[in-house]
């Protein structure tokens, strides 16, 4: 495959409409999520503004959820507000830990200093554990050579902060996982290849992991818990999303899989800790609650329906070019999309 990009466009004034829509603190937390979804998949300098500007909002969660955004995008003209939230310790860490992040999902050599600064001074340790595990993927993707790296496209459309393991045994990678003595990126690798071998015996596995001791690792294991929609891991969600004592950013994640899932009983859970005192946990369980009423009347929670247009170059092909288009809502966390996507595409010829 020579090339596989994905585009889109909208009006100026729809562009206006959503940047200003994230920005107005008017709005319900669910109605602004609604815009940032939609920016995220836009591109420009328009859309990297906002949600510049949004990395400082006084919600930390749409403040962590636009670092997040910024580093899907993949976007390197952001690497300088990035930074700037990195090393701006008035930002909760939850912030912080995603600008780190997106840094290494952005995956430029030059972003290792700027994270090594941060590795050795924030401190917060789920700051530094993310600084470590992007240092690693920026160091793989420069041994790998990007090319390579790019063309494994992750199931669920995502920029993870780590390759999956090459292994193939759920026993070895479970054990990867669940021991406290591997590296984070080690722990991570395996953990996304237990994600995409799917299958009770690896969804276990998973599961065990919300044991560990790292808040990081954790909260990474509910959101991947959430790309997987399996009803398996709704008790043990559940026992985070009740447990106050536990860190805001794997309480929020919990919440966010329990609405993918979005059983009775978690559905439930959603609507009595949208009420939490922490905002972190609360405005997680109205956005959750959000999406699964916009997903059960069969319409998008993006404020606009995005058409995916995939381009696909083979010198072979008959004029060297043919496009797909899908119109579907792009959202990373939403894997009936993603799935949807990623079948369409194997029926690409490829040689």
């Amino acid at each position: 495959m020579d090339s596989f990009e994905n585009s889109f466009t909208v009006s100026p004034e729809t562009q206006k409409f959503l940047c200003e829509r994230l920005l107005d603190q008017d709005q319900p937390i669910s109605e602004r999520f609604r815009a940032l979804f939609s920016l995220r998949n836009l591109r420009g300098s328009g859309p990297r503004d906002a949600l510049i500007l949004a990395t400082r909002d006084s919600s930390n969660l749409l403040a962590h959820e636009a670092a997040f955004a910024l580093g899907q995008m993949q976007d390197v003209d952001a690497i300088p507000a990035l930074e700037a939230v990195l090393n701006d310790l008035s930002l909760h860490p939850i912030v912080r830990h995603e600008a780190a992040e997106a840094l290494g999902a952005i995956g430029l050599e030059s972003n290792v200093s700027l994270l090594k600064k941060s590795l050795v001074s924030d401190p917060a340790q789920e700051v530094r554990e993310t600084c470590e595990l992007a240092i690693s993927r920026i160091e793989e993707l420069k041994n790998v050579g990007n090319k390579t790296f790019m063309m494994e496209v992750s199931p669920f459309l995502s920029v993870d902060p780590a390759t999956p393991a090459l292994c193939s045994s759920i026993d070895q990678l479970r054990e990867v996982l669940l021991n406290e003595e591997k590296s984070m990126y080690e722990r991570y690798a395996a953990l996304f290849a237990l994600r995409n071998h799917g299958g009770d015996e690896a969804i276990t596995a998973i599961i065990d992991s919300l044991g560990a001791s790292s808040a990081l690792l954790k909260h990474e294991v509910a959101y991947v818990l959430g790309q997987l929609q399996n009803k398996t891991a709704s008790a043990a969600l559940s026992r985070i999303l009740k447990d106050v004592n536990e860190h805001p950013m794997v309480r929020h994640e919990a919440a966010e899989a329990l609405g993918s899932i979005a059983d009775d009983q978690s559905v439930s859970l959603l609507e009595e800790f949208a009420k939490d005192s922490e905002p972190i946990v609360s405005q997680s369980c109205e956005v959750a609650l959000s999406m699964l009423e916009f997903e059960r009347s069969g319409k998008s929670f993006e404020v606009i329906n995005l058409k995916v247009h995939f381009v696909y170059s083979q010198s072979d092909f008959k004029n060297g070019l043919t496009t797909m288009s899908v119109a579907v809502p792009l959202h990373a966390e939403t894997s009936s999309a993603a799935s949807l996507i990623v079948k369409l595409l194997s029926h690409l010829p490829y040689y």
